[in-house]
Parts: structure tokens; C-alpha cells; sequence
């Protein structure tokens, strides 16, 4: 009948661990007094966790710091700036971005590079992403950082728990399995690295919206600030990410948010997903485009490019200059798409009673003549009294998938030091 006990006492080790990483990674340099008022351990208890976590090379000491009260200072305690990093990397349609990161959240590598991925091979294109992955490993070693995992955002649906994307129509890819191509990025876990039981990285794939919602949660919300809300973004389709009591709503097999093939006009034009007048027919990127009488050749040339840059950027940078300046067409396409997710988003509302609503990706950089519209159609159509949610524009922008799955990686690490500290001591 006692056999249970081990179990619930490691499980609460790990939990005070990563009470102890926490406290320190929200409250800046802190003494172990300090972190035990906070947390609401014994002085002796956290001691015990902070030796720990220092002999794995998780925690750091400054020197003396102030305990908070009275007696001798204590000393300070910090996230360390070598050791375990996150690894994200997003694949885009127009683009491949990898960065890391380490446990106090700053990005110590980057690489991005242009590259036409719609309707490319897998292979080549998660061929080239490994290339970029190990030049940003290698950049992080030099700093003393080695991965603790990698996490890639992709613009499609992922099978949940799997590495399977099952559709990514913006790529032209189905039923692709992400960590068959990526194999040979074994290597990357370096001296002291985690890797899984084979020495392998660990991998994790996910939905750009799922994972630029986290980052937004995690990076990009004041304190105070909504644990409640829908996260929308766009890159060519429109994708959403729904977040309820700080928890990522994921649904059964992991598809939640596809608010791009909502019906927003039921019989208005065919969408690719198999059904009719779906908001990403309005307010996706090439309706925008082509409501406003702008192509990606047209956008680049207003900018003075040639046509060999990034096109799609080019064109929305010319279609927020034209509505700067006034263009009836492009202010008139605007209002149609912010009228369309309104209609949308007020359906998602109506349902979810969310405290906000985030712009994000794309959509942020449009926002100021989305937003009219769009306010304007969930003022009008919440069922609640004085239920609106706010409605806001992320401060990370395109940034946000790729730098939830950096700071994923790192906060797995501070979810389970426990996980990440034996195997350290195998490669000590």
C-alpha cells in the first residue's frame, strides 16, 4: 500500500524545482530567501532545490543580493546564460527562420532566409531548414548554449502529439511526418544536451497559430492582462488560436482554430477547403491583394524592387502604403475583410466569451484600417450585454510563431528541470 509514496514525492520534487526556476525567471536575481517567501517553502527546502539546480547548471550565482529582510545578504540567484536553450523554427511560404533562445528568454542566434516553399518538395525544403537549424546550433555553442529541443511552427494542420502535418494547403503538403525528414539532425544535441533515448533532438511540431497565441500569452500580454482570449494571424491563409484560462484550446485531434474556413457568406465563392464563402475568401492575403488591384509583381515594383525580393511582403507593405495614403480601393478592401472577420470572430465569441481579442502576423500590420470594421461588426452582433471583447494588436507581429516555439522549448525545461538535470550529470 506505500509503493505510491516515491512517486508522489518525486513528483512534488519536480514541481518545487520548477517552482524555484520560476519564481527566479519572473522576479529577476533573487535571493533563496526571497524565493522561499515567494513560493512558500522553508528557507532549508528551497537551499536544498537551489543547490540542485545549481549543480545542473540551470540556476547561477551573482553574489550577494538583498533577502528581503533582515540579516546577512543573501546571494543572488539567476537563470543561467549558458547551458539548455530553445531552438524555433518556423516554415513559412516564403521563407525559413530558425532561432534560439535561452532560459531567460533572450534570442542569442538567428538565421532567416528567403525561399519559395509553396508546392516545393518536403524534402528539400526540411532539408535546407536543417541546414539553417545546425548554422544557429553552432552559433549558440560558441556562446556556451547547447539545444534543449527544437519546435517548428508550420502554416497547417498537425495531427496532436504527433510530428505529422496532415494538410498545409498554403505549402501544398499532406500527410507529411516532419521528424522523418529531420533524422539527421541527431547530432545537434551536443555535450550535456538532453536528446531523447536514441541521443536524438527532441521534436516538436506545431500550427503557427497555436504557437504564435502561446507567445502572446507567454511575451506579448502585460501583467493583468486577459488569460482569456483569441489569438487571429495570417500569413496567406488565416489561422486563429484559442486561449482560456492561460491553457491553449487544442481540441480532439488538434485542429482547433480554423477560423480562415468559417462561413462568413455561405454562398459566396469556393474555398480550397471544400466549402463556400469561408472568411479566408475575403480577409486571406490574396483576396486583400486582389480586392485592392494590387499583385506581388506590383507591390514589389512600388517599392522599388525588380521582382526577385520577397514579393508577398512587398505587395502588403504596398497595399498599408496606399491605404496610408488614401486609396479608395485599398481602403475599401480593408473595410470588406475587417467587416468579414468581424463577422467571424463574433460567432467565435458569442461561443467562447473571450476578455480579448489579438491581431497578429500579418493582420498587425493592417490593423489600423482593419480595426473600424471589424469593432463595428462584434459591437453589433455579440449577443451579451457589455460582452465585446477588447480587441488588440500584437506587440510581436510575424515574430510570435517563431518565438513560441523557442520560449516552448524553454519552458519545458522550467516545467521539468528534473527532466533536463540527469541527463547532465550523464554527460558530466
Amino acid at each position: 500500500m506505500a509503493a505510491p509514496a516515491p512517486t508522489s514525492q518525486r513528483e512534488m520534487r519536480r514541481r518545487n524545482l520548477s517552482r524555484v526556476l520560476y519564481a527566479v525567471a519572473e522576479g529577476g536575481p533573487s535571493s533563496r530567501a526571497a524565493v522561499a517567501a515567494h513560493i512558500g517553502l522553508t528557507r532549508a527546502a528551497v537551499s536544498t532545490l537551489t543547490d540542485e539546480l545549481l549543480r545542473a547548471g540551470l540556476l547561477v550565482e551573482l553574489g550577494p543580493g538583498r533577502s528581503g529582510g533582515v540579516g546577512r545578504p543573501g546571494s543572488a540567484l539567476a537563470l543561467t546564460d549558458s547551458g539548455p536553450c530553445g531552438i524555433g523554427a518556423e516554415i513559412g511560404v516564403d521563407h525559413l527562420t530558425v532561432c534560439a533562445v535561452d532560459l531567460r528568454g533572450r534570442v542569442r542566434a538567428r538565421t532567416s532566409e528567403e525561399a519559395a516553399n509553396r508546392d516545393s518538395d518536403p524534402s528539400a525544403v526540411l532539408a535546407r531548414l536543417g541546414e539553417l537549424t545546425r548554422r544557429v546550433t553552432e552559433d549558440a555553442a560558441a556562446e556556451g548554449l547547447a539545444p534543449a529541443g527544437l519546435a517548428l511552427a508550420v502554416p497547417g494542420l498537425v495531427t496532436r502529439g504527433t510530428s505529422t502535418v496532415v494538410r498545409a494547403p498554403n505549402l501544398g503538403w499532406q500527410g507529411t511526418d516532419i521528424a522523418a525528414h529531420l533524422d539527421h539532425l541527431d547530432h545537434l544535441d551536443g555535450p550535456g544536451g538532453p536528446g531523447g533515448p536514441d541521443g536524438s533532438l527532441p521534436l516538436t511540431v506545431d500550427n503557427e497559430a497555436n504557437l504564435g497565441a502561446l507567445a502572446e500569452l507567454w511575451l506579448g500580454r502585460g501583467e493583468g492582462s486577459a488569460r482569456d482570449f483569441i489569438h487571429v494571424s495570417a500569413e496567406v491563409g488565416i489561422g486563429a488560436a484559442i486561449v482560456l484560462d492561460g491553457e491553449l484550446l487544442r481540441g480532439t485531434r488538434g485542429f482547433a482554430g480554423e477560423l480562415g474556413h468559417v462561413p462568413v457568406r455561405p454562398e459566396g465563392p469556393a474555398c480550397a477547403c471544400g466549402g463556400r464563402g469561408c472568411l479566408e475568401q475575403y480577409a486571406g492575403e490574396a483576396a486583400l491583394l486582389r480586392a485592392a488591384g494590387i499583385t506581388a509583381e506590383a507591390g514589389a515594383g512600388e517599392r522599388g524592387g525588380t521582382g526577385g525580393g520577397t514579393t508577398r511582403g512587398d505587395a502588403l507593405a504596398a497595399l498599408a502604403a496606399r491605404a496610408g495614403d488614401g486609396d479608395t480601393a485599398a481602403l475599401e478592401a480593408l473595410s470588406g475583410a475587417g467587416t468579414a472577420l468581424g463577422i467571424a470572430l463574433a460567432g467565435a465569441v458569442n461561443l467562447l466569451d473571450p476578455r480579448a481579442v489579438v491581431l497578429g502576423g500579418a493582420l498587425a500590420g493592417l490593423a489600423p484600417w482593419l480595426l473600424p470594421s471589424l469593432e463595428s461588426e462584434l459591437e453589433r452582433r455579440t449577443a451579451v450585454p457589455d460582452g465585446v471583447p477588447e480587441v488588440s494588436v500584437s506587440a510581436l507581429g510575424p515574430e510570435g510563431p517563431l518565438l513560441g516555439a523557442a520560449h516552448s522549448v524553454v519552458r519545458a525545461v522550467l516545467d521539468d528541470p528534473g527532466g533536463y538535470v540527469p541527463v547532465r550529470r550523464r554527460g558530466a
